[in-house]
Order: structure tokens, then C-alpha cells, then sequence
């Protein structure tokens, strides 16, 4: 994890977007995207996994107009709406868009090994747990 005052600002967004929520199993959200923080080694990626689900659980807290005023780099923010998934757009199709960005393709793959750690959940696996694993495939082999 890289520490800054932008991470520590990215940080203090996070956490007032997720205070309270729990994952699904249980646990506090907040661990999830700080979890996947100390995964990155570089200022950018972090910001970008601590706040990677702010816009698509908080939209009516935060908007990536709202990030960008904060001051948030356009590279942190191209990689933000990539990583925001529209519900109509298909779930590949998202991916391979992720895929073309080196930020969010790194912060997502960290999520979606995050998110098949059957642990997290009571040994349970997501419903979308088949989908998240040819995800996990597909950006991996990826060159993009």
C-alpha cells in the first residue's frame, strides 16, 4: 500500500461511503477495499481500490464529478468508471473494457480474487462466482 495524502484523502471518502455497510458476510465493507489497498504498490492503484466501489454503492453520496473536485488525477478517474459497472452493459463486456486500463484492470483482478475467497462468506460461493472466475481468466491472460 502506498501512503500519501491523497491514499489518506481517498481513505477518509471510503469510509464515509461504507461506514455502514457489511459485506455479505457480515463483516464490515470498509475491510473490503482496504483489503484490496495493500495489494497495490503504487499511489494511483490505491486510491483507485479504496474507493473502486464508492460510485456504484454511493451514488447518491458521490458522483465522479464529485472525485474529480476532490482532486483526483483523470487517471484515477478513467479508472473509477471503468470499474463502475453499468447493469446494462454485460458483465464480460465490462471486463474487457477493464482490461484496456492498466489501473483498473490490476485493482479488479485484486477484487475478483477478493470476491471468490469463499472464507469472506462462511465457505459459501457468490452467485456469480463462475462468471468471476472466467473474469479472473480472461484479465489475466490479457495482455491489454
Amino acid at each position: 500500500m502506498f501512503y500519501s495524502k491523497t491514499v489518506k484523502k481517498a481513505c477518509e471518502i471510503m469510509f464515509n461511503a461504507h461506514k455502514d455497510d457489511l459485506d455479505k458476510g457480515g463483516y464490515p465493507y470498509v475491510f473490503h477495499p482496504f483489503y484490496l489497498a495493500t495489494q497495490m504498490d503504487d499511489e494511483n492503484s490505491t486510491v483507485v481500490a479504496l474507493l473502486h466501489d464508492v460510485i456504484e454503492d454511493h451514488a447518491d453520496k458521490y458522483s465522479l464529478t464529485d472525485l474529480k473536485k476532490e482532486g483526483f488525477c483523470d487517471e484515477v478517474i478513467q479508472a473509477l468508471k471503468l470499474l463502475t459497472h453499468d447493469e446494462t452493459v454485460p458483465y464480460m463486456e465490462y471486463i474487457k473494457a477493464i482490461s484496456q486500463n492498466g489501473i483498473a484492470k490490476k485493482v479488479k483482478l485484486a477484487d475478483l480474487k477478493h470476491n471468490t475467497d469463499t472464507r469472506r462468506v462462511g465457505g459459501k460461493k457468490p452467485g456469480k462466482y463462475e462468471t468471476y472466475l472466467e473474469a479472473i481468466k480472461y484479465l489475466s491472460e490479457d495482455d491489454g
